[in-house]
Formats: C-alpha cells, structure tokens, sequence
C-alpha cells in the first residue's frame, strides 16, 4: 500500500488498465474471462482499476462487470475526460459515470492534457460537489513532459499518470520529483513497454538473486523496479487472463527494491 499525498487514503501498489484488453462489447464469451480478472484483482488485495472514453466499450464493460459481480464497494473506479469545450466534457464526463454505473467516482482524470484548463474548472466544481473523489491529469509519452511540468506547476492535482518503466525512465529525471514536491499520487501506464520488455526477456531466466527481491516472473521484475520508486503510488498494467493479474499483484508482496537494488535490476534489463 501507498499513500495518496492529498488525502493519507491507502491504495494498493498494483492495480488494472483496461485499455485493449476490455474493449469487448457485448460478447458473453469475451467478457467472461474479464470477470475474472476482476475477482482475482479484489481477491488479490488490488483496487485500482482505470479506463477511458478512448478506450472503445471498456468503461461499459468495467461497469456492468463490477456490477454483476458485486465489487463497487472494494474497487477504486478511474476513467478520464477527452474532449474540448465544457459542455462537451461534462456531457462525456456524465456517459463515463452512466457507463461504469457510479453516481460518484474516484477519480476523473483529464486525458492527454486535452483542453485541461477548461475541464479542470469543470472538475474543481465537481469535486466540490461530491461527484468525484480525486482530480487528475495523464500524458503517455515523453514528448509531453515539459508540458506536463507546467500544468502540474500551475495547478493542484491529486494524480498523475504518466508512462515509466525500464524501457521509459525518463519521468524520474524531473516529474517524478515534481510530484513528490506538489504532493500527487503517480499512477503509472505503461509498465511493460506495450509488450516489448517481455519480447526482449523471452526465454531468458531471471537472475539468481531475484528471489531476494521476492521476484518469481519477469513481470513482478518490471513492477517492483517501478513500484521501488517512492514517488509512485500505483502501477496500472492491463491483462485479459486471471493468471497474469494475480502474477501482477504479487509485485506487491515482499520486499521492494532500494536505490542500488533498482539500480542493479536496471543494469542487468539493459544488458540482455
């Protein structure tokens, strides 16, 4: 568990993104092994699970899931706003909370910067209001850094996601320690490089003393290297198979690794 910096509420340090993997629609079949990624996240301990508008069906299919199986109450719900103009945010801001079936949410998050002076007005009055919990902004490339820099300056946040991972590090040169400054929860996309790292680790063995670490898969590798880092609040990768969730959740067991142990996971990732 980590801390969220405005509030001292606690959150499991791995949670679910549900970009790809949920965008099933209505298919039965397709939506099953979903549920079950749901339960073995809620089973496991985990609690964030985050979506989008841009995400095709994924925020119905997280609503109607969570629904069904009864888990509003022990889930912290994310989506975000993606649009230009007030009128435009609200009324999509409104058809997220219709689709993942919540008159409340955890948090709101302002996707990609798009239009973010606008919708943070938005969301400052809708905060105080009791419609969402938390207030964030999101950025998925390096590209947008300083831009994300200057928002964060300028503005009071409670999260940021942004992307970080050994193949991505660059948001521990300056943003990361900008959050830990203005105090806002980092939650982290991206984890596994959109699949790369794994491409890059295949048959490879982890080294001896991973189990140091409490590291039983290359995923929990990724994922305790970035949870290591203490600015970040929660990594939030995405999967479509109950087994990887709880392979994910188990990065949240056991020790995490310090300076030189992150150091040393970094050095050996690089020359594989």
């Amino acid at each position: 568990m980590r801390p969220i910096p405005a509030s001292g509420e606690p959150l499991p340090v791995v949670g679910l993104g549900t970009w790809q993997t949920f965008d099933v629609g209505g298919d039965a079949r397709a939506r099953a092994p979903l549920g079950e990624v749901l339960a073995a996240l809620a089973a496991a301990g985990g609690k964030l699970v985050d979506s989008s508008p841009m995400y095709g069906t994924s925020e119905e299919v997280v609503g109607d899931l969570v629904a069904a199986l009864g888990l509003r109450a022990r889930l912290f719900l994310a989506t975000k706003v993606w649009t230009s103009g007030r009128a435009e945010g609200i009324a999509q801001m409104e058809q997220s909370l219709r689709r993942l079936r919540v008159e409340r949410l955890d948090l709101m998050q302002i996707h990609n910067l798009v239009d973010v002076a606008t919708h943070t007005r938005t969301l400052e009055d809708w905060k105080a209001a009791g419609r969402v919990r938390y207030v964030g902004v999101t950025h998925y490339t390096s590209s947008a850094y300083r831009e994300v820099e200057r928002v964060l300056k300028a503005g009071r946040y409670d999260f940021l996601q942004i992307n970080y991972s050994l193949d991505e590090p660059e948001a521990a040169e300056r943003l990361l320690p900008l959050a830990e400054e203005r105090k806002v929860a980092v939650l982290v996309n991206r984890p596994f490089g959109q699949g790369s790292m794994f491409r890059r680790t295949r048959d490879k063995p982890l080294p001896g003393w991973a189990g140091e670490l409490g590291i039983a898969s290359w995923a929990q590798y990724f994922l305790k290297w970035i949870i290591g880092h203490p600015a970040v609040t929660c990594a939030i990768p995405g999967t479509a198979k109950p087994e990887h969730v709880r392979d994910n959740l188990g990065a949240a067991l056991g020790p995490l690794p310090d300076a030189a142990a992150r150091r040393r996971m970094a050095q050996h990732y690089a020359s594989l």
